[in-house]
């Protein structure tokens, strides 16, 4: 089914021809009453007859508002242009609303690529660009798109992993949120196609472990993060000490053997890497 546009006439014509019946009916009351005619009988019942039917033509169209029109079980058209108009009579008229639409999904728990559990949701922006997809080839297209808008997120969840801790993925969930929604976007949009209605903007708005697993996983954050600590206090460390033999080599402050350098990192690389306060020690003799 494809959107098509509906034939239509200004509101106001309209108008105008119901009240060129209103008085031709007028008349063929007033006639009859004087003359008891039966042509003027007849006359007012066909005008009464066709000012009824003409009073079922009239449509109001909001703004970004679309109403698809049917008569006897066939399929007419559409009107989405904003206004009063006239149209074909006795038709049965469906509202669709043309105007931008968000909502957020439920949180769902899924298992990310490596197998974890995690709960996720997303917002999804959407609208009708075809009504007529949307009245007759789905049921009802809301609910279609809530139906495949979570579908579609436990499908994307489930192709990335949550973290990428050992950089063996390009992409995760976590860490690559816009690249991930627009992956969602295009997934949703094929999805959603057949219902008349374009993705505008789908993304993450809820990610994290689930309960079960969720502190084993922060202690596993937790630990990283201190690894990743220590590793740029040891290379920090491994710097200034060297930075300090250069100099007292250079400066010729000292007469250092291989024994003495030795000796010299292992006191330095103790006080500058130790977590705790360290007791100086003043020797006032040889170090041997």
């Amino acid at each position: 089914m494809k959107e098509k546009e509906m034939g239509k006439w200004n509101g106001f014509v309209g108008l105008l021809i119901v009240l060129v019946l209103i008085v031709g009916l007028v008349f063929s009351v007033k006639s009859f009453v004087t003359s008891a005619s039966a042509l003027s009988f007849i006359t007012g019942v066909i005008l009464l007859l066709v000012l009824l039917v003409s009073l079922t033509g009239f449509t109001i169209i909001q703004p970004n508002q679309s109403k698809v029109f049917t008569l006897f079980g066939n399929y007419l058209g559409v009107i989405k242009k904003e206004g009063f108009w006239y149209t074909v009579p006795f038709t049965s008229r469906r509202n669709v609303s043309l105007r931008v639409i968000n909502f957020n999904s439920d949180r769902l728990k899924v298992n990310d690529l490596e197998g974890n559990p995690i709960e996720i949701a997303a917002v999804v922006v959407y609208k009708v660009f075809d009504s007529a997809k949307a009245v007759f080839d789905v049921e009802d297209y809301k609910e279609f798109v809530h139906t495949q808008s979570e579908t579609g997120l436990r499908h994307i969840a489930s192709q990335y992993p949550y973290d990428n801790f050992n950089n063996d993925y390009e992409i995760s969930l976590r860490q690559h949120s816009d690249e991930v929604g627009d992956v969602l976007t295009k997934d949703l949009q094929g999805r959603l196609q057949v219902a008349g209605v374009e993705i505008i903007e789908a993304r993450i708005m809820h990610l994290a472990y689930s309960s079960e697993i969720a502190h084993s996983m922060l202690q596993r954050q937790q630990a990283r993060a201190v690894l990743a600590a220590r590793k740029v206090i040891v290379d920090g460390a491994v710097s200034m000490v060297k930075s300090a033999i250069e100099q007292l080599s250079h400066e010729q402050i000292v007469e250092l053997d291989e024994e003495k350098k030795a000796q010299m990192v292992n006191n330095l690389m103790v006080a500058l890497v130790s977590e705790k306060g360290n007791q100086p020690i003043i020797n006032t003799g040889t170090i041997y």
